[in-house]
């Protein structure tokens, strides 16, 4: 099972502060754990909204927003990608991230399955096609 861990902004980060180097290290560390025990797929840290756009569809059109976001508890600070046998193992993980005073939200990723039988048997092959083209050009 996959899922996104999702590290919520503050004033602190949406300020443009940058972590020190003790929360660096920590995170390192953190973040090697997850690596040595096979269930981290990607993680990173996000700039302040100020630096982001958003973009707003319509039947009028597309409409691009530039950042800042003023509502903060909206906002995203940074990210994992972890996978992992279970909801409660995932929990369980982040449990010791070494976070002070900040939220994540943690949100399971969809499986092809998920979509039932509007996931036919020719869009699989396609998104299936789509994912070597990725690993290909990026890696796994």
């Amino acid at each position: 099972m996959k899922f996104m861990v999702l590290v919520k902004a503050d004033e602190t980060t949406e300020g443009g502060a940058m972590p020190t180097e003790q929360e660096l290290t920590e995170m390192g560390k953190f973040n090697e754990e997850l690596v040595k025990a096979g269930v981290m797929l990607a993680g990173e840290g996000l700039l302040p909204s100020s630096k982001g756009a958003r973009l707003r569809y319509s039947d009028q059109g597309t409409t691009v927003l530039d950042g800042p976001f003023t509502e903060t508890k909206e906002l995203i600070a940074g990210f994992w990608i972890l996978e992992v046998s279970s909801r409660a193992e995932v929990i369980e993980w982040m449990k010791r991230a070494p976070f002070r005073d900040t939220t994540i939200e943690i949100r399971q990723v969809a499986s092809e399955d998920d979509f039932g039988d509007a996931m036919t048997p020719e869009l699989r092959e396609r998104e299936e096609r789509m994912r070597r083209q990725v690993e290909e050009r990026h890696g796994s």
